[in-house]
């Protein structure tokens, strides 16, 4: 599981030094691996968003708090991003022109893809084999406990 606090803190320290480096008059070439881990954590955070609205059944059923939690952290976090987003929009449009932001736009939709085939499939089968053994667990024991409870009316019975 993604969690979204990480993630946007890790975009707001990004963010941070992407902003610092254009106040001390950086290009954005030099800030290629600040907007890179900008990037990934807005994507992770995007994802976290995703996972908020689709929780495991598991956790839909025993961490009913929990999965509220998650989804509110989710949105503010998507929201957090949401604004530095157009902040960053602004700054590099400023320095660069709006081309140099469809540029940008363009690496990040790489990057999310590249991300989305390595991470997020590995997250995704963590999370399904989880949620199987979950099932089978609640089963074994549903079967379990009506087991027990017939062999006890048998029992009982005689």
């Amino acid at each position: 599981m993604i969690d979204p606090v990480s993630a946007l803190a890790a975009a707001t320290t990004a963010f941070n030094v992407i902003k610092k480096g254009f106040e001390v008059g950086r290009d954005i070439e030099s800030m290629t691996g600040d907007l890179g881990r900008w990037m990934s954590a807005v994507s992770d955070i995007k994802k976290a968003d995703e996972f908020a609205k689709n929780p495991p059944l598991f956790k839909k059923l025993a961490f009913k708090g929990s999965v509220e939690e998650e989804a509110l952290n989710a949105f503010m976090a998507k929201k957090k991003a949401e604004e530095m987003r157009d902040e960053l929009r602004n700054l590099i449009s400023w320095q660069r022109g709006p081309s140099a932001w469809q540029e940008l736009i363009q690496m990040e939709s790489q990057i999310r893809k590249e991300r989305q085939q390595a991470v997020y499939a590995q997250k995704e089968k963590q999370r399904q084999f989880f949620e199987g053994i979950a099932i089978v667990l609640l089963i074994s024991a549903s079967v379990g406990i009506l087991f027990g409870f017939g062999w006890l009316l048998v029992s009982y019975s005689n």
